[in-house]
């Protein structure tokens, strides 16, 4: 089983290289690569991964030509890694606020969906290091998901996943119109819309400790955006 890890990055070079030690150094019984992609990040995090590379054979980075955005980085990595051969695909943050000692959860319950999602918000998850603001726009605009959208889900919103091979037939993701985080509520909803299994397992969210957040003021209303426009195409 070839499971393909993908890590989008911005500026990530205080993370990066303890991230992809901690995830080679796991031990689970399938074939991890690793995918970084980098929207050319000026503190050099691409620089920094083609240097890891020369020590990793399955360590790969795409090296693209600006800030584009975290849909069309997942897009992107998504359709290289299924040129090679993924098996599997798992989509995560590149500043440990997505711990690789859950990718083993998530790669155990692909066992029985399509699709899976590391979850705050189900029994045994959380998120550390939060101010109440983000927790209540974070909770907000998943209730508004669930009840606009019709997802039976807790945590649209998370970007910490394990995708099947499957859904790559299924969801014609390059079609999809979110470039920002609202792309994860949208590919959500693709999967629901075509009758994929997906299912939730707990994680604990840790806010980061190095780096700056890429979550802007322009990004949450792009993301209200996406729902409504979601929701209106719910129901042609």
């Amino acid at each position: 089983m070839r499971v393909f890890i993908l890590i989008p990055t911005y500026n990530e070079a205080e993370n990066i290289e303890r991230l992809i030690d901690e995830i080679f150094h796991l031990r689970i019984d399938v074939e991890l690569q690793v995918v970084v992609v980098d929207d050319a990040s000026p503190d050099g995090t691409g620089y920094l991964v083609e240097r890891l590379r020369k020590t990793r054979s399955a360590l790969f980075c795409i090296h693209r030509t600006g800030k584009r955005g975290l849909g069309s980085a997942i897009r992107e990595g998504c359709a290289y890694a299924v040129g090679e051969g993924a098996d599997g695909i798992i989509t995560m943050d590149a500043d440990f606020s997505h711990h690789p000692k859950y990718i083993f959860s998530l790669i155990e319950a692909s066992r029985h969906a399509d699709l899976v999602i590391g979850s705050r918000y189900v029994a045994g998850g959380s998120e550390t290091g939060w101010s109440w603001q983000r927790k209540v726009l974070s909770r907000g605009a998943n209730v508004l998901a669930r009840t606009l959208l019709g997802l039976h889900i807790h945590d649209a919103t998370a970007g910490f996943r394990y995708y099947s091979r499957h859904v790559f037939s299924r969801v014609p993701i390059q079609s999809l119109q979110s470039d920002g985080y609202s792309f994860q509520v949208e590919m959500v909803f693709a999967c629901h819309r075509a009758g994929l299994t997906i299912s939730e397992v707990p994680i604990c969210f840790e806010n980061r400790r190095l780096g700056a957040s890429k979550i802007s003021r322009r990004e949450v209303w792009n993301g209200a955006g996406t729902i409504l426009r979601l929701f209106l195409r719910r129901f042609k």
